[in-house]
């Protein structure tokens, strides 16, 4: 009798066991508290904007003629502007040293352009003493202007100042006869395929901030 009543005990408590280990497991796990999200930081402390739509560039006469502005320069100044003082839009104000133009700069100013901040939080940046030739849309209404077409109307240059032709470029250029082919070019090369490539037709007024 003392034997039955053990391993009746026994059973009694295996099977206490058992539910217990069953109910911890189906039990919801503990919260566990997120990391704190980190800040991003743009590079004129403000904060995101949409990035503005690019219109399609499938030759280089097209980013010729949408240009109000060709010149290969150096950045000496990036200053951040706020939407305070009757601008409605915060901007950036980049100030470069022109080293040769072709159109509506002159070589040896201080050249400054005004651009959306829409515009640099979408990648189109600079960096004091960075050497670029652009292809700038005429200013708008309110005197912003961009690289046309994005990353298509801005060159790096390397330390021999030649203009340098990134993929897309070349891809671009395929077609045209003094720059297709060709990973560098100098200044006078890239003046002499604007000129060939003939007038202003086409113009896009306002460029892609349209303001």
């Amino acid at each position: 009798m003392c034997g039955s009543g053990g391993r009746l005990l026994a059973l009694i408590l295996f099977v206490s066991a058992t539910v217990s280990m069953q109910a911890q497991a189906v039990r919801a796990p503990e919260a566990v508290p997120a990391a704190p999200a980190q800040a991003v930081l743009h590079p004129v402390g403000v904060r995101p904007v949409p990035a503005p739509r690019l219109p399609e560039i499938k030759a280089f006469r097209q980013l010729v003629r949408a240009a109000g502005t060709i010149f290969a320069g150096t950045v000496t100044r990036i200053e951040p502007r706020p939407a305070e003082g009757g601008r409605a839009l915060e901007t950036v104000a980049i100030t470069f040293h022109v080293d040769h133009a072709i159109r509506g700069a002159v070589p040896g100013e201080s050249f400054t352009v005004s651009q959306w901040i829409g515009t640099w939080s979408a990648g189109q940046r600079y960096r004091v003493g960075e050497r670029v030739a652009l292809f700038l849309y005429p200013a708008s209404r309110i005197g912003l202007t961009s690289s046309v077409a994005g990353p298509m109307g801005r060159f790096e240059m390397d330390a021999a100042r030649r203009i340098v032709l990134s993929e897309q470029h070349r891809v671009l250029f395929r077609g045209d006869p003094l720059l297709g082919g060709k990973s560098r070019v100098t200044f006078e090369e890239l003046a002499l395929a604007v000129r060939r490539s003939g007038g202003r037709e086409g113009l896009v007024a306002g460029g892609v901030d349209g303001r």
